[in-house]
This record gives C-alpha cells, sequence and structure tokens, in this order.
C-alpha cells in the first residue's frame, strides 16, 4: 500500500493555490447602481443613430439615457462638464472567450471547450468567471459589453451576452434569446499527399454525417411536438426550428459558407456567419436568407497566396457594398481589447468613421437581437465611453472613464497597477 506524505501533499496544495490565486480574481469591485440623475455637458457626442453633436448634452436616470441634445436643463441632476471630451457607445465586443480563459497555456484555466462534436446543451454560462484579471484590461479600452463564446468541432454549445462589471454571472448577464454555435467541419491542413488526403477527406465526410444526424433527429422530434426524454442535447436543438434562437456558424471558407446556406434553407433557420472571410462573395444567398455576419479577420493575413497583402483589411468594405448586415468581432480573450483599433483599420480601406464605430456598437447589438445597446440615443442604456480622443485611433485614443448602465466602473487593473508599481523603482 502506498504511503502518503500528508504533510508534504498539503505543502504542495498550498503552493498551488497561492499560484493560481492571483489568475482567477480581480481587486475591482463592481459599481453600485445609479443613484441619482446625471447631467453631461459640453460633450462631443458620437451618437451613432444621429451624427455627431458639437457641444452637447448626456441625461441619464436610473441607468438608461433620458433625454440627448444641446442645452439640456435639469433641476435635480448632478452636473459633469465634459468640455473638450469625446463620448461614444460603450463597445460590444462579438466572439470573444472573456471570463473563459485565464493564461492559456495553463489548461485548468481555460474553459472554453468540452470533448465530443455534438454539445449544444453546454453553455458558457456556467463556467463565466466574472472575477477574472482579462475582464478590466479590456474595460480599460471601452468594452462595455461581450459576448462570451464557446469554442470546439462541432456544435459547441450556446454563448452569452455579459456586462464587463459585475459580482457574478447572475448581475452579468443580458437576455438575448438562445444562441446555439457550429464549427463547421474542415481539413485545417490538407495533406499533398493522396492517400493521406482521402483519409482527411472521410473523416471530415464522417464529422458531417453526424452533425446533419444530430439536426435530423432533433427535428423529427420538434415536427412530432415531442421532446426527446433524457437526451439533452437534442432538447436544446429545438428551440431553433421555432425561430426562437440563433445558429452561429463559424466558417470562413466560401465552401463552408455554402454548406451553411443549405443547411440554414433545409430548417429555415436563423443563421449568423462568425470568421466570414469569404462572405462577400456569396453575398447573395445570404441577403435571400436573411442572414447576418460577424467578421473576424480585420487585422488578419490573407488567406490564399495569390490574394492581395491587405486582402483582410477590405472585407468589410466589400460587405457593406453588397448590403450584408455584418459587425466586427474579435475572437480572443485579452486580446479582445484591441477591437476598437482594428475597427479603426477599416476606416484606411473603406469605411467611414461612422460606419466603424457602428460596426462594433449598434450593429454588433443588432447581430444579438439587443435593441437597445450601442448608441447614445433616448431610452437605450446608459453605457458610454468618456475619451479624450478617437477611440479608434491608437494613437489618440485615451478612455478615461466608462459607464455601465449608468454606473460609473472602475477603470484601474493589473497592468495599470503594474505600471505604478515599476515607475516607484
Amino acid at each position: 500500500m502506498m504511503k502518503i506524505n500528508t504533510k508534504k501533499t498539503l505543502l504542495n496544495l498550498a503552493l498551488l493555490t497561492s499560484l493560481l490565486a492571483p489568475v482567477h480574481a480581480n481587486d475591482m469591485v463592481p459599481s453600485a447602481a445609479q443613484s441619482e440623475p446625471i447631467l453631461f455637458t459640453n460633450a462631443t457626442l458620437h451618437t451613432v443613430t444621429d451624427g455627431v453633436i458639437k457641444n452637447g448634452d448626456l441625461l441619464i436616470e436610473n441607468g438608461k439615457i433620458l433625454a440627448i441634445g444641446n442645452n439640456l436643463v435639469s433641476s435635480d441632476a448632478a452636473i459633469i462638464d465634459l468640455s473638450g471630451k469625446h463620448v461614444f457607445p460603450g463597445i460590444v465586443a462579438l466572439d470573444t472567450s472573456i471570463g473563459l480563459v485565464e493564461v492559456s497555456a495553463v489548461k485548468e484555466s481555460d474553459d472554453r471547450r468540452e470533448i465530443g462534436a455534438v454539445n449544444p446543451q453546454l453553455s458558457v454560462t456556467t463556467a463565466y468567471n466574472a472575477d477574472s484579471e482579462v475582464i478590466p484590461t479590456v474595460r480599460h479600452n471601452g468594452i462595455a459589453y461581450a459576448q462570451v463564446v464557446p469554442s470546439g468541432n462541432g456544435l459547441a454549445g450556446q454563448s452569452a451576452l455579459v456586462n464587463l462589471d459585475a459580482w457574478n454571472i447572475d448581475d452579468a448577464l443580458y437576455p438575448t434569446g438562445l444562441q446555439m454555435h457550429l464549427y463547421w467541419p474542415q481539413i485545417r491542413w490538407p495533406s499533398s499527399d493522396e492517400k493521406r488526403y482521402k483519409k482527411q477527406q472521410e473523416q471530415l465526410n464522417k464529422r458531417l454525417n453526424i452533425l446533419n444526424q444530430s439536426f435530423e433527429d432533433s427535428y423529427r422530434f420538434y415536427i412530432a411536438n415531442k421532446k426527446p426524454s433524457g437526451d439533452q442535447a437534442l432538447a436544446s436543438m429545438m428551440p431553433l426550428f421555432a425561430g426562437e434562437g440563433q445558429l452561429y456558424i463559424h466558417a470562413d471558407t466560401q465552401s463552408q459558407i455554402e454548406q451553411a446556406i443549405s443547411l440554414a434553407r433545409k430548417y429555415d433557420f436563423k443563421i449568423v456567419i462568425v470568421g466570414g472571410y469569404d462572405a462577400w462573395r456569396s453575398a447573395v444567398a445570404l441577403n435571400e436568407i436573411g442572414a447576418k455576419v460577424i467578421y473576424t479577420n480585420t487585422l488578419g493575413l490573407p488567406k490564399r497566396r495569390d490574394e492581395p497583402i491587405d486582402q483582410a483589411f477590405k472585407i468589410p468594405s466589400l460587405l457593406k457594398q453588397t448590403g450584408v448586415a455584418f459587425a466586427l468581432g474579435y475572437s480572443s480573450s485579452w486580446d479582445s481589447r484591441n477591437l476598437p483599433f482594428a475597427a479603426g483599420q477599416t476606416v484606411s480601406y473603406g469605411l467611414t468613421k461612422q460606419e466603424a464605430l457602428k460596426a462594433i456598437t449598434l450593429d454588433a447589438a443588432k447581430i444579438m437581437n439587443v435593441d437597445n445597446l450601442g448608441a447614445l440615443s433616448k431610452g437605450y442604456k446608459a453605457s458610454f465611453i468618456i475619451s479624450n480622443g478617437d477611440i479608434l485611433d491608437p494613437s489618440t485614443a485615451k478612455v478615461e472613464q466608462l459607464y455601465i448602465e449608468g454606473r460609473k466602473v472602475d477603470l484601474n487593473n493589473r497592468q495599470q497597477q503594474l505600471y505604478q508599481k515599476y515607475l516607484k523603482r
């Protein structure tokens, strides 16, 4: 029988706990709910819906925008003068893994995926960490909301929209309806050897057959008006057939996107293409079925050897020209803080500044069927950025304050703390 050294084991556990402790929680305290009306005056307001208002005023109460315009008056509101400052809607970051990943190289702190190809019943809400050290970092660049997305092969599960100033998932969760994610199977590295490539193709066909069978099985239960007893996977897919949710299909190539469109037509799904490198090539078909796109390759490289080096930069403009409804995303955890700069990149390649800003605010909210986020407009949530410059330009952007639903957010973070620490060295 093996003898266990209890003292040594406890010491090792204590050491492991001390090493992981700073990784799992930040020190910032979520803000309390707005307690009084606030009138912000003399700012440059980038409304998204109604252009730019110079020397504008913004009145907020109970976490919502009560009024916006010039020369507003309120007898009971606290007044904050924002002369020389810019106000932008809070950024809505799509296709992120914020709150699921702390250190990607540490397996124990990565909750993005589960084994298996069919896991539609899984939800990121069970794994989301509202205390993540990553959250204060991305907030510092003006990101107020994030779509937290599972990853995997095949049907990976359900995403959630969260606000980034909350004690826990219950406080953070923003209602959107069912948001299911499917990673379209592909051969990642096609072999040049004919026999190996044939095996790769056979494996791909097997994966596609498994997914197609899962949809077909769930559909049969749906049309029979029966719930599959004991099968949570099939049961969780049934709202898609009733049009009560969206299927996010992660696909880049034209072939993948065309197959995704065929699936949507077969079952009358509402779909969103995520990635969407070739989406502009299939624009006619996407528009016919009312599909939307989250383009995530704004700062990427061309995917084909014969394409221009700046092809990835041009695609948002190409999507705009084709009339496809799209928004910009950034498929990452901590790196998603670069989303506003990725949007700024598109301005040099065909989009206007207003279109680029809209692609990470109002259009991003609309992708998730949310109609009161992403703009400075009456009745919208009072979630906005106060900046000293243009948030799309890394050379001038300086986010000074962030409000989420009327709450002033603490913009301190681990990187700021380390910066202050080493200034004293």
